[in-house]
């Protein structure tokens, strides 16, 4: 139990020593670009910065359930040469109304409609009904199941496109958690001026490429005429076009978006690259209507509307107008991350100055400090010479902690702080259970050798079992936690085993070592 190989003792050592060098990097800036200088971030409540509350228009998620489901009612019934004369989407009802022009169609039209019933992913059971009267009206119902599936189906997929928007902008660390059913929090350390990145998350970013109707004149009022939409120009906002709600190629078959210039003419563009499929359509459709408009959409604004020249098969194409380099990167970046499926609403908006950072770094450090002076004039007044021993492998502890977080690149928040220092006085419980049962052992009667043996064999079950406990209670903390929650349950966890490594293998080292080197009558317990 007290015997170390060399090969053991190199380890321990060498284990402490990259701790320190994990640690560093916190204390100095990064010498150069190219090397790998992680460090720990401090949380919004110790940087400051920008929070945001989010939320998804579950409204639009419905609607846009039911117009698709429209949309395969008309492609169905016009496959089987079934007429009607009303086909309206009812989100108060949540269901699609259909009435017959013939009734005595009603069941072959059913028929027809079964396919698009489809089994819920989570229960099994049919996403939607359908019902019928023999009057030729027809009702498809979702289900409340199928409804609540795609709320949170459309949540987690906003969540997912909100960080690759935010991790596009380089804000470090930022924290994007859910809250509730519908509702996302969006913490940015350090973003004292929310306004560009709140714009580039309230964008919902749907991207279409679609004809433009050269008949049809969009600004000499009057309904548009069937298949078209009155859509207005982004850059010219008293001017609209008449473009075609056929949506000829998806924006979701972008597979990159970068932004440049212009080798003609200097000016700021965004050129994008299709998938196979984008690309294939993109080429029939540039094909098929040269000398035409064809218009880019972005959530029912142009963008730009040029002219078809020749074919364009290459897969490649190019957006412009009247961008800069901060437009054109925004527009990038929101091709890039991907179309909310559903607009975000900002709920609230808050910001936490860098004085309120400062003050919390400064009572978290005074209270960190003074945790550890207390414990370390305990251990040291209590146990003696083994009480100093803990106190250095204490230290390590600390070294150890931070060299792990800078690994991980964690978040150090007020309630990271708390842990560490909680973290402090569980490492601590494991040294005083070994110096008291070593004093134990001693009053027993054992020699020198044999009360640290048994002191620290038996010790160590105990030390083993509660630590063990805390760290999986503490990891449930971090699996169903979230925000400063999930903050504190890593910083125990790291701290836990952290804590056991210390207490077992360095405060042993360092006992066998001053035992080997001493030969003492009496242990100074």
């Amino acid at each position: 139990m007290m015997y170390f190989s060399r090969l053991k003792t190199t380890l321990i050592l060498g284990v402490c020593l990259l701790g320190i060098l994990l640690g560093v990097p916190n204390l100095f800036p990064a010498p150069a670009a190219w090397i790998p200088w992680r460090t720990v971030h401090l949380g919004l409540d110790l940087r400051g910065g920008s929070y945001l509350l989010l939320e998804v228009d579950m409204k639009a998620v419905l609607k846009e359930r039911l117009d698709s489901l429209a949309d395969g009612v008309r492609q169905d019934l016009r496959t089987a040469r079934i007429f009607y004369q009303t086909l309206e989407p009812q989100p108060d009802q949540n269901r699609v109304l259909l009435r017959l022009r013939d009734a005595s169609q009603t069941d072959s039209a059913v028929a027809a409609l079964r396919p698009l019933i489809s089994p819920d992913a989570s229960t099994g059971q049919p996403d939607m009904a359908i019902g019928s009267d023999p009057g030729g009206t027809i009702t498809l119902t979702l289900s409340a199941t199928a409804l609540a599936a795609r709320a949170t189906g459309a949540v987690d997929q906003s969540i997912e496109i909100v960080r690759r928007r935010i991790d596009e902008t380089g804000v470090v660390d930022p924290q994007i958690t859910r809250q509730g059913q519908s509702r996302i929090v969006v913490q940015l350390p350090g973003v004292g001026d929310p306004d560009r990145i709140k714009q580039l998350i309230g964008k919902t970013a749907h991207m279409t490429f679609r004809l433009v109707d050269e008949t049809a004149n969009a600004n000499v009022g009057g309904p548009p005429p069937p298949g078209d939409n009155f859509l207005q120009m982004q850059d010219q906002p008293g001017q609209k076009i008449a473009v075609r709600k056929r949506i000829d190629v998806d924006g979701a078959d972008l597979t990159d978006a970068r932004a440049g210039t212009s080798p003609e003419t200097g000016d700021w563009v965004v050129n994008f690259t299709f998938n196979s499929v984008g690309a294939r359509r993109f080429a029939d459709v540039s094909r098929a209507n040269v000398n035409h408009r064809f218009a880019i959409v972005l959530d029912d604004k142009v963008i730009s509307a040029p002219v078809i020249r020749e074919a364009i098969t290459g897969g490649r194409g190019q957006i412009s107008g009247s961008f800069n380099a901060t437009t054109a990167n925004d527009l990038a970046v929101l091709l890039r991350a991907g179309a909310l499926p559903a607009p975000l609403t900002v709920v609230e908006q808050r910001s936490v100055g860098p004085e309120l950072g400062e003050a919390s770094i400064k009572a978290g450090a005074i209270s960190l400090i003074a945790g550890f002076l207390f414990v370390i004039v305990f251990m040291g007044v209590f146990y003696g010479l083994f009480g100093w021993f803990a106190n250095l492998a204490l230290v390590v502890n600390l070294i150890l902690m931070l060299g792990i977080m800078s690994l991980l690149q964690a978040t150090l928040t007020l309630p990271g702080m708390a842990g560490i220092l909680l973290t402090l006085g569980m490492a601590v419980d494991a040294n005083i259970l070994i110096n008291e049962r070593i004093r134990e052992e001693q009053k027993l009667g054992r020699p020198p050798l044999a009360a640290l043996e048994h002191g620290f064999s038996r010790a160590y079950s105990t030390i083993f079992d509660s630590n063990a406990t805390a760290f999986l209670a503490h990891v449930m903390l971090f699996v169903f936690g979230s925000g400063p929650v999930k903050g504190f349950a890593v910083t125990i966890t790291v701290g836990i085993a952290t804590s056991l490594f210390t207490a077992w293998m360095l405060t042993r080292l360092l006992v066998s070592r001053w035992y080997i080197a001493t030969r003492p009558k009496l242990l100074p317990v």
